[in-house]
């Protein structure tokens, strides 16, 4: 049976994928699991303490998965933070991973970080950061921030409310998360693992550039959608799936490459 393991970006947690895990669940052929873990820090680990090292990120993930009884090799979808800890992962034990999905990441050495995080939401982070914000005013600007067109913005919002008051991130882990994906360091080398790129070119959070970078130097296909915000599961779910599903079929037939249909 294989396993898909999904990892999330910085402060998001399992619920944030929303819709995405039924879609992908259902596309699956029949056995294969999917597994949310949470990083250290979010979701229903939001009282541990999150390790400042993305190294650190893969051994709890790692320790997670062994505790629960799931044995690799695992195939990862990851988004922003949790590709980074896919790909430090991809990198320690290329053993344990059969196939990993990268989603709008950037990583240092291939991106300058005005590229890693855009500057035009400098002043809301800090806006909010010297204010008395509420929950609402902190998910809103991360919807308007990671979002361009999610199907229901109203229903999505109010569950981001509801994940927040069930499992608050302490702006103290928020920002232990946030200096471990600032100091870490990619190597040079591809990992030895088959390695898709996704890319949203909407991406308001993450200069697509990134992905392009990344993709170019270590000569890794790139898809990329043409009006999705940072949070690509959340604004085009059954792109994603699809892009996944053509590109498992050409690892499989490698004669045919995997192709971009569009939203």
């Amino acid at each position: 049976m294989s396993t898909w393991i999904l990892l999330r970006g910085l402060t998001r947690e399992q619920g944030h994928w929303g819709a995405f895990v039924p879609l992908l669940q259902q596309a699956l052929p029949a056995g294969e699991q999917v597994l949310t873990p949470d990083l250290p820090g979010n979701g229903k680990l939001h009282l541990h303490d999150s390790p400042t090292r993305v190294e650190d990120m893969v051994e709890a993930v790692r320790g997670m998965l062994r505790a629960q009884g799931h044995c690799p090799p695992y195939q990862v979808i990851a988004m922003s933070l949790g590709a980074m800890v896919t790909v430090a992962w991809a990198h320690a034990y290329p053993d344990e991973l059969s196939r990993c999905v990268l989603i709008n990441t950037s990583l240092r050495p291939f991106s300058p970080f005005w590229h890693r995080l855009q500057p035009r939401n400098y002043p809301t982070i800090l806006k909010l950061l010297a204010s008395q914000a509420t929950a609402h005013d902190w998910e809103s600007a991360i919807m308007a921030m990671t979002t361009r067109h999610p199907s229901n913005p109203d229903k999505t919002l109010a569950k981001w409310l509801a994940l927040r008051a069930r499992h608050p991130v302490s702006t103290r882990n928020g920002l232990r998360q946030l200096w471990a994906a600032t100091r870490y360091r990619a190597p040079r080398q591809a990992p030895q693992v088959p390695t898709l790129i996704l890319n949203s070119l909407g991406d308001r959070l993450v200069n697509p550039a990134c992905s392009a970078a990344l993709a170019q130097q270590w000569q890794l296909p790139l898809l990329r959608h043409p009006t999705a915000g940072h949070d690509l599961p959340l604004d085009a779910a059954p792109w994603v799936v699809a892009q996944i599903q053509s590109w498992l079929a050409s690892l499989a037939h490698p004669q045919q490459e995997a192709s971009s249909p569009g939203p």
